[in-house]
């Protein structure tokens, strides 16, 4: 039920904000005090397929524009994201609870994917060859598919539904449902609003909460084409294997377990200070985070020391206090669990460097903080240097040398980003060619590449064909036709007999 004096959201179908007839309202929570601030609705299966029929009515003719026309919608949002960035970074890091300029990170991510959906001309052209045979000239297409569901997480509620599914797949003439994670749900709010000022059409775009159970009707119904989907690898598995047996295409981005190998040679101050915000940054809720450093055994005390320092000066605190670097994680349940992996990483035999589970910052005492956290000597049989543990975590890994590192490296279920701190040319070169991972870095500790380029995991991280961003993401949300034509001169037409040339290729 909805609870009196909290804002009570709606959702978001035909361009209008409805009421849900649902009885179920989902707390939305401040992760720096845990007063909840707002109520979402678990909406019903009704009006889960109401923003479907929404969108397949839009469809028609948002597609038919050209496609000039459509990035202009993308040009003006652009803009008025730029104009509302420090708002827009304080929703997010209100219900997230990551500090201000990683939120302020997120939005630009946002701006970054309008930038390459306004490019869509250039790069969503087809092909074309004159006289493929005698007299036929081929020319493919690339043509939108109808709508798309996109399902998206809790730790990035701004970038990955508004920055990383919506541009393109708007932009090449779909339209969306997105399922917003129902626990930080505002900031689609606030984006939709100044994505419909921008000039949207109704029913291009519309927005739901609900549960996994409503979420399954994206999965099924005859009219959704395609499921764009971040989250577990557990959940991945399931859409993935329900969506494309119900005939649809799907991208899902799920967990990670990055791993960063540090060699003797490298700068291991340097090399620390630049891992610190892999590490701790967005609390390590993020599928980037580097939870796991592999370090040769000659350095690993010294590297330890300076991981240490830097991740005990981390300024703690409220996420949208401007001098915070590390702000709470996104909910009560999710501090038991980083909590709990952080117990049982020392059960299972790892040495606590640095504990964060007793964190507490004045006058946020119902903030749901964890402090950094290093736990070294972790061992391959130790599942907390195995699973996604998704908090301020890091992990350390003692090798003899690049070969024991790399293999152990490899040897995880996980392939989504993987980095190598070294002088060494050579052994730069040998980990980028065989590292498992789809994201790499040199000397790079959030191998993120723009989005030019596509994001793309590996093995347990990813499940489909085309990877988000760059040339990947613009093949997902169309697909292409091809069309050969020829045309008769007029002694062709005089001289036409059924049963000769007519129908054949004369090659």
């Amino acid at each position: 039920m909805a609870v009196k004096g909290v804002e009570t959201l709606n959702y978001c179908i035909d361009g209008d904000w409805c009421q849900s007839t649902s009885d179920t309202y989902m707390d939305v929570t401040d992760s720096s005090t845990g007063e909840v601030f707002a109520q979402a609705p678990c909406c019903t299966a009704a009006e889960v397929e109401a923003a479907i029929l929404s969108a397949h009515k839009a469809f028609e003719s948002w597609s038919g524009l050209p496609m000039q026309k459509r990035t202009q919608v993308l040009f003006k949002w652009k803009a008025l994201l730029e104009e509302n960035l420090d708002e827009l970074a304080y929703i997010c890091s209100r219900e997230v609870g990551k500090n201000l300029d990683e939120a302020r990170g997120e939005i630009v991510k946002i701006i970054e994917g309008c930038e390459v959906g306004v490019a869509a001309p250039m790069i969503a052209k087809g092909e074309s060859l004159m006289n493929v045979s005698t007299g036929h000239d081929t020319v493919s297409y690339r043509e939108p598919l109808g709508v798309f569901a996109g399902i998206a997480p809790f730790n990035f509620p701004a970038m990955i539904p508004w920055g990383w599914m919506i541009p393109l797949c708007i932009v090449c003439g779909n339209t969306f449902v997105l399922k917003a994670a129902s626990m930080v749900p505002t900031s689609s709010v606030r984006l939709y609003n100044l994505l419909r000022e921008a000039g949207l059409p109704d029913g291009v775009v519309n927005v739901v909460t609900c549960s996994r159970k409503e979420a399954e009707i994206l999965l099924t119904h005859p009219l959704v084409r395609g499921v764009t989907f971040v989250g577990s690898t557990a959940v991945g598995k399931h859409v993935y294997s329900v969506a494309a047996a119900h005939g649809k295409r799907v991208q899902a981005q799920t967990e990670a377990k990055n791993h960063g190998l540090v060699l003797a040679d490298a700068s291991l101050e340097r090399a620390a200070a630049g891992i610190i915000n892999s590490s701790f940054g967005c609390a390590g809720m993020r599928c980037m985070a580097l939870p796991v450093c592999v370090v040769e055994e000659s350095v690993a005390d010294e590297f330890v020391g300076y991981m240490k320092k830097f991740a005990s000066e981390r300024i703690i605190g409220c996420s949208y206090d401007p001098k915070t670097e590390l702000g709470p994680v996104v909910s009560a349940e999710h501090q038991k669990s980083v909590k709990d992996w952080i117990t049982k990483g020392v059960e299972e035999g790892a040495e606590l460097v640095l504990d964060g589970r007793d964190t507490l910052v004045p006058g946020f005492e119902k903030g749901f903080f964890v402090g950094p956290t290093i736990l070294d000597r972790v061992t391959e049989d130790m599942s907390v240097g195995r699973e996604e543990v998704f908090g301020p975590v890091l992990s350390i890994k003692r090798v003899a040398d690049f070969e024991e590192g790399i293999t152990l490296m490899n040897q995880s279920r996980f392939a989504n980003g993987s980095c190598i701190f070294t002088e060494s040319g050579y052994y730069a070169r040998e980990f980028a060619r065989r590292t498992h991972a789809g994201m790499v870095g040199v000397n790079v500790g959030i191998p993120v590449p723009v989005s030019f380029f596509p994001f793309a995991g590996h093995k347990d991280s990813f499940f489909g064909e085309s990877h988000v961003f760059g040339l990947d993401g613009i093949h997902f949300f169309t697909e292409t036709k091809c069309v050969t034509s020829r045309w008769f001169t007029e002694v062709e037409k005089k001289q036409r007999k059924v049963g000769t040339w007519e129908g054949t290729v004369n090659r």
